[in-house]
């Protein structure tokens, strides 16, 4: 793990054990997955990850819906998704499917116990965030998506090209080098 993301996911930790974990709220509300989320009880990537427990899983899943910019989390001090209004609201409706089947696949592991921000790997060697993404990706299969726009929904700006190339080789993705080079 490189010293940079070491820091951010501390600190992130750190805010989210604070008291101050409730201002990243303030202006944002909170509801339960099936009143927001509809029908993803009967999504075979969802089923997959939760088995015969789906529906009670996701009708005890809380949604912390925040101003902060970004995406969507699970936060690993409660299991609670929190998911930004404005991707929400601007974001990619195909994406923003895929990050909730990732993200689901993280509440999964946090009610196993196991560590999602584990500081001894990097973010793209997480075992936790390679078993999200293999849902994700498998998804994105099962929905037709040829393996440059995966690559496309693979591309953050927390991932290097290098990270992206190592993520898809991991996911037996193949992605053209000329769509991670747009930022070189």
């Amino acid at each position: 793990m490189d010293w940079l993301e070491y820091i951010v996911f501390r600190i992130l930790r750190l805010f989210r054990r604070t008291p101050l974990k409730r201002l990243l709220n303030v202006g944002g509300s909170t509801c339960v997955f099936t009143d927001y989320f509809k029908n993803f009880d009967q999504v075979e990537a969802v089923r997959e990850i939760f088995g015969e427990k789906t529906a009670e899983v996701l009708q005890n899943l809380k949604v912390n819906i925040s101003w902060f910019r970004g995406y969507m989390y699970v936060d690993s001090s409660n299991g609670n998704l929190v998911v930004s209004s404005r991707y929400l609201k601007n974001g990619d409706k195909l994406d923003i499917y895929l990050d909730l089947i990732h993200e689901l696949c993280h509440v999964k592991q946090f009610k196993e116990g196991k560590e999602l921000f584990d500081p001894r790997y990097s973010y793209v060697e997480r075992p936790t965030e390679i078993e999200a993404y293999r849902y994700t990706v498998q998804e994105a299969r099962r929905l037709g998506l040829n393996d440059n726009r995966i690559c496309e929904y693979l591309k953050t700006e927390w991932m290097s090209d290098r990270d992206i190339i190592f993520l898809a080789k991991t996911l037996n993705i193949k992605c053209q080098q000329r769509m991670l080079c747009d930022r070189c």
